[in-house]
């Protein structure tokens, strides 16, 4: 079905006047036609009927034949529109019709019509019948026949009877109208009234039509600036809207549309000045990351190179021969020292995971053999401290493939901060090994019966330089940064870190790594050499840590500057946001990051999670024209996943 076309206000105004003023003029014409017509036609009759009244007069006389005569010709002569007058002899009264009622249709579709007036003698007997009573005297060539009639008719001498009654009834006198000459001479001598009257309504038509004429025009006023705005978006100036005439309606909806647009503007200002602020916070905050990341890098290379030259001087030292205080004193430093390398690697460990610059190495290791040189390690401070360091292995000898250098530090952070932490009782390490279809899981849980964490701090421990007790007097010392270490490392492997703990009773807590199984480490290297910026916004993803095991190199990216910095400066193959990322800030980076290209064209993949499945015709064509290549559900199956990426590369 059509949708009607639109019209403006001034068409419809216009057309509604026209059509009124037609329809006005003509019921003023067809009403005035009609009542002036009629109202001549009664003016008529009633001239007919006082003629006739003169006529009814003259022929009761008795000597009013010539009289009549001479009036019957008269009246033909001088009244064309009366047809004939005839005179009918009866002495029956005829039936008196209403012909006031029948005036209107008469005068306007009737051709003749007829009048009776009854002659009445006082000295003619009504029972003698000198004319015939069903005589019709009716004129032939000549207007005089029915005078002559009447006046014969009504003088007729008395034969046989003398008159009976003074007031009878002779007969009728008829008078006929024409009435089509009638309306003729009624509208030949109303013709230049009417040219008179229509000249004036035409002229008042065309002065109605003048003064609608300034309403329309400021309605057009408006609706040009209306049009104006709407072609022009970033119009900042309204254009002037001509008010002529001042109609007070019109005067308040250009009042209003002034104070909308007004209103309009100083939104649009403020939301641009808070575009502006936002942007120079985002340069701010990646200003004060960079230099965050500078400073760190410069205090720790800087502490280190201080460390290394106190650790070097110290081993330059003649231990020997020094006595025993200088040896305390060497002990002290060299303790303080060691405790200060440590902190430090902790930092930059933690610094360089941040970066996105440690990566997760893949190599053969015997997990008995990691335990063992673990227990060699720490048993010997356990004993100092006077605790028990238990060991409860629950598999069999097996080689695993993956970081066995992390996992060892790992387990060694939460070694000595077990034993830190437990004034008393005993340290137990416990090793599980399940075996899958698909892959195998190597459990370690590191349990201490110490002081315990409350379940307040569970979440906060793994912040850095987070401290239970922050005060300065506190019992136990620590930097706060191995934990926060032992989280970034997990999650860098794809490992969870869990926590169990009671105040007062210890603390217990489990690594879970995921380990390929033998049919799984042949596919580790199916993504081998790939590099891949993983842009996200809060997690990074079970995503991302299954294209790590199956070998690509993933970079991981929080900040929109240094996703720009990897791609203009390093050769990436793909950048891919996280399902975290909102669409529209993945349309804005893919352009900027299209814009510093130069030379390699890195695959661009937006992964979408499943509740926005059914938006996805909604943002994906945007995406793709921002320069995204695919945009695809979150998969995390491996032979799935590697399938996918291999047939983009292929297509790409």
């Amino acid at each position: 079905m059509n949708n009607p076309s639109s019209q403006t206000i001034s068409t419809l105004i216009w057309r509604s006047v026209i059509q009124a003023i037609i329809l006005a003029l003509l019921a003023g014409f067809l009403l005035s036609f009609v009542c002036g017509l009629l109202h001549h036609y009664k003016e008529k009759r009633h001239h007919i009927q006082q003629m006739a009244a003169l006529l009814t007069t003259s022929a009761s006389t008795a000597d009013g034949a010539d009289i009549v005569a001479e009036q019957v010709r008269f009246l033909l002569e001088s009244e064309p529109s009366i047809q004939s007058i005839l005179f009918y002899s009866t002495p029956q009264p005829i039936e008196d019709s209403n012909q006031a009622k029948r005036d209107w249709k008469n005068v306007l579709f009737a051709d003749t019509v007829s009048f009776n007036y009854p002659v009445i003698s006082n000295y003619i007997d009504s029972n003698r019948n000198y004319i015939d009573g069903n005589r019709n005297i009716k004129p032939s060539n000549t207007n005089q026949q029915p005078a002559t009639y009447l006046a014969n008719t009504v003088n007729q001498p008395s034969e046989a009877n003398e008159v009976a009654d003074n007031n009878a009834l002779v007969g009728y006198i008829n008078i006929t109208l024409d009435l089509k000459r009638l309306r003729l001479y009624w509208f030949q001598s109303t013709l230049l009234l009417w040219l008179i009257t229509t000249v004036i309504a035409i002229l008042g038509v065309l002065y109605l039509l003048r003064k609608l004429h300034w309403p329309v025009k400021d309605i057009e006023s408006l609706a040009d600036a209306c049009d104006v705005i709407i072609k022009n978006p970033d119009l900042k100036q309204l254009p002037v809207i001509s008010q002529r005439f001042e109609f007070q309606e019109l005067m308040q909806i250009k009042q209003t549309f002034i104070t909308l647009f007004n209103r309009l503007q100083k939104i649009k200002q403020e939301y641009e000045a808070i575009a502006d602020f936002e942007q120079q916070l985002y340069k701010k905050d990646i200003s004060l990351d960079v230099q965050l990341h500078n400073f760190q890098s410069m205090i720790t290379h800087e502490l280190k190179t201080s460390l290394n030259a106190i650790v070097g001087g110290l081993q330059l030292l003649d231990y020997d021969a020094l006595n025993i205080e200088q040896k305390d004193a060497v002990q002290i430093i060299s303790k303080g020292s060691d405790k200060l390398v440590s902190s430090l690697d902790h930092i930059i460990q933690l610094n360089q995971i941040q970066k996105g610059q440690m990566t997760v190495a893949s190599i053969e290791f015997n997990p008995l053999q990691l335990m063992a040189d673990l227990l060699a390690k720490f048993e010997p401070i356990a004993q100092k401290r006077g605790l028990t360091l238990i060991s409860r292995i629950h598999h069999i000898d097996y080689n695993l493939e993956g970081d066995a250098e992390k996992i060892q530090q790992i387990l060694s952070i939460l070694l000595s901060n077990a034993i830190k932490f437990t004034p008393a009782g005993q340290v137990t390490i416990t090793s599980q090994l399940t075996h899958f279809s698909k892959s195998n899981r190597w459990q370690i849980s590191v349990k201490d019966t110490g002081i315990g964490i409350d379940n307040n701090y569970i979440e906060d421990i793994f912040n850095p330089f987070f401290q239970v007790d922050s005060s300065k007097t506190r019992q136990y010392e620590g930097s706060g940064i191995g934990l926060p270490v032992v989280k970034q490392m997990a999650q860098l492997m794809g490992a969870t870190i869990e926590v169990e703990s009671t105040l007062g009773l210890g603390t217990e807590f489990t690594l879970t790594v995921a380990m390929p199984s033998q049919r799984q480490s042949r596919q580790l290297h199916s993504l081998d050499k790939l590099t891949i910026i993983y842009y996200y916004y809060h997690e990074t993803g079970s995503l991302a840590d299954e294209l790590e095991r199956l070998g690509a190199h993933v970079i991981y990216r929080q900040h929109e500057q240094l996703v720009l910095e990897d791609v203009s400066l390093k050769k990436v193959d793909m950048v891919m946001f996280a399902e975290d990322i909102a669409p529209s800030t993945a349309e804005f980076l893919t352009k900027r990051i299209r814009q510093s290209e130069s030379e390699h064209r890195a695959l661009v993949i937006y992964w979408y999670p499943q509740h926005q499945a059914r938006h996805l015709e909604g943002f994906e064509h945007f995406l793709k024209a921002a320069g995204v290549d695919y945009c695809h559900s979150a998969t995390y199956k491996d032979k799935a996943l590697i399938e996918l990426i291999k047939r983009w590369l292929v297509w790409v």
